[in-house]
C-alpha cells in the first residue's frame, strides 16, 4: 500500500486554503483510508477538513466526498473513502478551513498532513469474513 498526500507533512496553516489535486489513476480498488494527522496547534481552535472530488482536476464538486468532523486537538484522525460508486471521480483535493477565538492572538496556526491508502481488497474479504464468524 502507497501512502500519498493530500496535504504533505509539515504543512503549517494560519488560514482557510486548499491542498494541491492529487491524480488516483487506475485502482483496482476504490476504497481509500485516509488518515488526517495533527502534530501541532495552539489552544482555543478549531480545524474542519473535507475532501472534494473531481473528473478532471479542474472542476471540483459543490459539495464535499468526505468532511472530518471538527478538530480541536492533536491526534491522528482514520477516516474510511468510497468510491466505488463514483467510477468518474479521478482527482482528490483536500480543503480546510481555520477558526481562533478567545485571548492573544487571533491567528490560527495548525501543522497538519493528510495522507491516503488504498485499502486492498483481500484486506476488505479478510474483515468481512471475521465478522460473518463473529455474528
Amino acid at each position: 500500500m502507497t501512502e500519498l498526500f493530500l496535504v504533505p507533512p509539515g504543512t503549517t496553516v494560519n488560514a482557510k486554503g486548499d491542498g494541491s489535486p492529487l491524480e488516483l489513476g487506475n485502482t483496482a480498488n476504490r476504497l481509500y483510508l485516509l488518515n488526517l494527522v495533527i502534530s501541532s496547534i495552539v489552544e482555543q481552535e478549531a480545524l474542519d477538513v473535507s475532501v472534494y472530488g473531481s473528473s478532471d482536476g479542474a472542476a471540483w464538486g459543490p459539495k464535499p466526498l468526505l468532511s472530518f468532523p471538527q478538530k480541536f486537538y492533536r491526534g491522528e484522525h482514520p477516516l474510511l473513502l468510497d468510491l466505488t460508486a463514483l467510477p468518474e471521480i479521478r482527482f482528490l483535493r483536500a480543503h480546510w478551513d481555520v477558526n481562533r477565538w478567545g485571548r492573544g492572538s487571533e491567528i490560527p496556526m495548525f501543522q497538519f498532513h493528510l495522507s491516503l491508502k488504498e485499502v486492498p481488497r483481500d484486506l476488505l474479504q479478510e474483515a468481512a469474513s471475521e465478522t460473518r464468524a463473529r455474528a
